[in-house]
């Protein structure tokens, strides 16, 4: 099953490699950041906050320039560079030692982390054709999350708070992760380059932007499914489940590390036998599938609430099963939507549509945490259990009103069959 869920291409393959063991080195840092600054750097809470807050702004701000720059000058032109400055970024945070020093580095991360992901998803799209595209990003999706987990346990049994030396070591550690796909990149000098469409003049593939973007109307719904899905979803993760967990439902926060950890586990263990089972079925079918399962886990987190301590045991479990089935809306999520993202788009405004498909997480994230808080205080968090399901609900409504835009290539229900971009120097 894995051998078929790889891409045929040896350079897509490596590029997996990469997302891979960079993900081992952002799992050992990617649930310490505020107990770092806060615990072992001695910000108060208020400013570590708003450190990571300016760090998730400048991301969102920069994020449609790189979309700009990889269609100007290939992907491989700004996920390089973007990788060494986010490297410098994470090793400099084993030197910070004030707000100031946070906030510059956080600045310097954001620069770096601002057009990553979009290029790299450009980069699988210019190595994959449009029928091994969805395999491929729910590999990598898989691929990263088993990364953050082995990351993640490896760090758990390192840090201290205690002993600051090793809160600077697995960032160290993440900083040099990063130089992996950095590597395999270099070796690579056929990979990235700007994607042309065939018969296409430059002055024809700088055309429109943006706003050529945000004219194609089933690109557009697809953007709105997605805020409205990650503002619901994905962005109630981090504040929404931990929240309500712990003070609504009051169980451990043990508790609510079991429960991500399963979500991971969910996520590694499902998600190539959802791949199997999504070829050749619709993709908005799916989306609205997405929608359905995130729904009923935040119901599960619902009743969590309503046994509360008094049955302790069963609102424990009811937080693990939470987590898993939203992991299981993950693994269609995954490869649905940067597959549909890249059956939309067109050679020369790929890295556009890749980076305003990365910006709905950005917005979403934002909006999602700053919402999430009153919303769990008001009414023993009934409020946010019911806004949280209608709107994962209205999201399904939303996937289902865009198949009639689609074709049966672009909604995955019949073979796409499109030549392999050529690469432009």
């Amino acid at each position: 099953m894995l051998r078929r869920a790889l891409p045929r291409r040896p350079e897509a393959r490596r590029i997996l490699v990469g997302t891979l063991l960079s993900a081992i080195g952002r799992g050992l840092t990617l649930p310490f950041l505020f107990i770092y600054l806060t615990d072992v750097r001695g910000l108060s809470d208020p400013r570590a906050g708003l450190v990571i807050g300016w760090y998730g702004a400048v991301t969102l701000a920069l994020s449609p320039l790189g979309g700009t720059l990889i269609d100007r000058f290939g992907a491989r032109r700004v996920v390089l560079p973007c990788l060494l400055i986010e490297a410098a970024g994470t090793g400099a945070l084993a030197l910070v030692d004030s707000t100031a020093s946070a906030f510059l580095v956080a600045t310097v991360m954001a620069v770096g982390g601002s057009a990553i992901w979009s290029g790299q998803n450009t980069i699988l799209a210019s190595l994959t054709d449009a029928g091994e595209r969805q395999r491929v990003y729910g590999l990598n999706f898989a691929l990263l999350n088993l990364g953050i987990g082995i990351g993640g346990l490896t760090s758990g049994a390192i840090v201290d708070i205690a002993r600051p030396a090793t809160f600077q070591l697995i960032y160290l550690l993440d900083a040099v992760t990063y130089l992996v796909p950095a590597l395999i990149l270099l070796s690579l000098p056929g990979v990235g380059h700007r994607l042309v469409a065939a018969g296409a003049t430059d002055g024809q593939a700088s055309a429109g932007g943006y706003l050529t973007v945000l004219r194609d109307r089933p690109f557009r719904r697809l953007v709105i499914f997605g805020l409205v899905l990650t503002t619901c979803g994905y962005a109630q993760v981090e504040v929404g489940f931990t929240a309500f967990a712990i003070r609504v439902a009051e169980v451990s926060p043990r508790v609510v590390a079991w429960g991500l950890a399963a979500n991971t586990m969910m996520i590694v263990l499902a998600q190539l036998l959802v791949l199997r089972h999504l070829e050749g079925r619709s993709r908005t079918g799916a989306l609205a599938a997405v929608g359905g399962f995130f729904a009923a886990a935040w119901l599960v987190l619902g009743v969590a609430g309503l046994v509360g301590p008094e049955h302790a045991l069963l609102a424990a479990l009811a937080v693990v099963a939470c987590a898993m089935i939203f992991g299981f809306g993950e693994t269609m999520l995954s490869p649905v939507m940067p597959a549909l993202t890249n059956a939309l788009a067109t050679d020369e405004l790929r890295g556009r549509y890749n980076a305003m498909s990365s910006m709905i997480f950005g917005i979403s994230g934002v909006i999602g945490p700053v919402t999430a808080g009153p919303l769990i205080g008001a009414a023993d968090g009934k409020i946010w259990v019911a806004l949280v399901v209608g709107g994962c609900l209205a999201a399904s409504l939303l996937a289902l009103s865009l198949r009639p835009m689609l074709t049966a290539a672009q909604d995955g229900r019949a073979p796409a069959r499109t030549p392999d971009p050529t690469p432009v120097a």
